[in-house]
């Protein structure tokens, strides 16, 4: 049984926004400055771009179901491709519990002062967290034509957000100017380097639509169209939305959490809207559903893929046979980022569990990259090659750096080796325990 080719250009570019685009880093790129705009339009050139033109010849060269495991696999060997797509997932993993702290914190703080202690409680964050996660990848489960609209109502959602904001600061531009001097020269200053990664990691996700090409109606013609488009508006989005924001407030009143929330607030007062906050809050969240959603479902490919290849046990080769989705896979996957989401608050401040979190997501999420730039390269694209591996090889030294919430060093950074070292190490023993079974 195979996988059903169920998504159009429309489809394929609103999951390609959802994945690109996330709300969460407009606010930590507001609270480092304007400067921000400046690595939002750099990070767009040198490795948004880059990646589309990579995974689009990627795509072209191993078309199917498998993505990142396929061209890993087609460009340096079985081992490689099983390396590839075991620490991209675990990645992903990472990425679930980080985002959906985010979100619900920023949702619970947004509906205002009477929800705004749930942002700090643990125990509700927590459950929130896990609802968010496994709604949305339930969605998904029971079929691409059913949950494609999850990430369809995330991008839309996404859109209509940056446009509130820009509106809100219009308004605010035009009656008092703004509140922030806009001087786009970004500081270069050892508070801010951990913040780079991050500038870099927002850009990504475009792999993720390649990795749905099995399910793309002409994938050749699709994919680079949607790509474009979705480049572009991930741009306007971001630079657009951290404008906005600064133009609403002042960067030290903007916390990387909450400032949704607060530019929100601003922008309601501003207007007398009392309604506007609580909007606010639903559209984050439902973004936030979506892009949970469409990484979820673009990386469950890859499980998929390695079972079909018997590298992993052949339950994730798998397809159901009413929803025609690999939901193995996709159960697998949210079983990872419930414990990841639980483990991760040991030992720490919710703050410090989140920004470790981060971290570790950057790391293990970029390594996979080094595949994706060398099959770029092996496939002539020399500039993509080039520019998203430098991009990428800068990322994860930036995001070694621990940030100004960091009160112990040494666990911060031990977590950051061992969680490294552990995804690593699991792939290769994987690998040589059903490599050497087939």
């Amino acid at each position: 049984m195979e996988l059903k080719r169920e998504l159009g250009l429309r489809d394929v570019t609103l999951f390609t926004v959802i994945c690109i685009v996330g709300t969460r880093w407009v606010p930590a790129a507001a609270h480092a400055g304007p400067g921000s705009v400046s690595l939002w339009l750099l990070g767009a050139l040198f490795f948004l771009v880059p990646l589309a033109v990579a995974v689009a010849t990627l795509c072209a060269k191993y078309p199917g179901a498998g993505g990142l495991y396929l061209w890993a696999r087609g460009d340096y060997g079985p081992v490689h491709g099983f390396l590839a797509f075991w620490v991209y997932w675990m990645g992903i993993a990472f990425w679930f519990p980080s985002a959906a702290l985010f979100y619900m914190s920023a949702g619970f703080y947004t509906l205002g002062p009477r929800y705004q202690a749930l942002a700090g409680n643990r125990f509700y964050l927590l459950a929130a967290a896990l609802a968010a996660i496994w709604i949305a990848l339930g969605t998904n489960m029971v079929g691409v034509r059913i949950g494609k609209w999850t990430e369809n109502v995330g991008a839309a959602a996404a859109w209509l957000l940056c446009a509130a904001f820009v509106a809100l600061a219009a308004v605010a531009w035009h009656h008092r100017g703004p509140a922030t001097p806009m001087h786009f020269l970004p500081h270069w200053d050892w508070q801010t380097v951990s913040f780079w990664s991050t500038i870099a990691y927002a850009m990504s996700g475009m792999e993720l639509t390649g990795f749905m090409s099995g399910e793309i109606r002409d994938p050749l013609r699709t994919l680079p169209r949607a790509g474009w488009i979705a480049s572009a508006f991930a741009t306007v989005f971001y630079a657009g939305s951290t404008i906005a924001l600064l133009v609403l407030l002042r960067p030290e009143k903007i916390s990387e959490l909450n400032g949704l929330a607060e530019a929100g607030d601003a922008g309601a007062r501003l207007v007398g809207i009392e309604w506007l906050s609580p909007a606010i809050a639903l559209l984050v969240l439902a973004s936030a559903v979506g892009q949970i959603g469409g990484l979820g479902t673009g990386v469950s490919r890859l499980p998929f893929a390695a079972g079909v290849d018997r590298l992993l046990p052949t339950a994730f080769g798998r397809i159901h046979p009413r929803w025609g989705t690999p939901y193995i896979s996709i159960l697998a996957l949210g079983a990872v980022a419930t414990f990841l989401l639980v483990a991760i608050q040991l030992g720490d401040t919710l703050r410090a569990a989140y920004d470790e979190l981060v971290s570790l997501m950057v790391i293990v999420g970029f390594l996979p990259f080094v595949y994706i730039f060398g099959g770029a390269w092996k496939a002539g694209k020399r500039f993509s090659a080039v520019s998203g591996g430098a991009i990428t090889a800068l990322a994860i030294a930036c995001a070694i750096v621990p940030t100004a919430s960091i009160t112990n060093v040494w666990l911060f950074e031990g977590k950051l080796m061992i969680g490294t070292t552990a995804v690593l190490g699991s792939a290769l023993l994987v690998y040589r325990r059903h490599a050497g079974g087939r």
